[in-house]
């Protein structure tokens, strides 16, 4: 279904169909920093640069070229120097959200709340079961 509304880049006005959340003229600057870094990557030589060099030789934004990566419209796979930001060290990786290490470090940071819960939960049982409950009268 189509939807009028405003390019996030240039605060144009435009109808918003087939997945595309920019507008036209935007649209069309993206295909064209799309074709120069395709363009640049498919020189052999040029496979093993990193995204500075991309960014310096064919003076694309870089944020265009994590956009396409992201996308999946550059394969990292052919060119091992190419990354993007781990979203919470900045790191360069190649896939997923987070690097390896921020990964174990949450994976840890997890644990270890659930050891806490686990032991709290545990605590909670072990109150429970030691209440002593006193009639005020005495059977006879």
């Amino acid at each position: 279904m189509n939807e009028l509304m405003n390019c996030p880049r240039c605060e144009r006005l435009f109808v918003k169909h087939n997945m595309r959340e920019v507008c036209d003229q935007c649209y069309k600057e993206e295909e064209e920093a799309f074709n120069k870094i395709y363009t640049y990557l498919r020189i052999k030589k040029n496979r093993s640069a990193t995204i500075a060099q991309i960014v310096e030789d064919t003076e694309v934004a870089e944020e265009y070229i994590i956009k396409f990566i992201k996308k999946g419209r550059l394969s990292l796979k052919q060119f091992p120097n190419i990354g993007y930001p781990c979203k919470r060290c900045n790191d360069m990786i190649q896939e997923g959200e987070l690097c390896k290490k921020c990964v174990a470090q949450l994976k840890n940071e997890l644990a270890t709340f659930e050891r806490e819960e686990n032991r709290q939960e545990h605590m909670r049982k072990r109150e429970r079961k030691s209440i002593t409950y006193y009639s005020l009268y005495k059977d006879e």
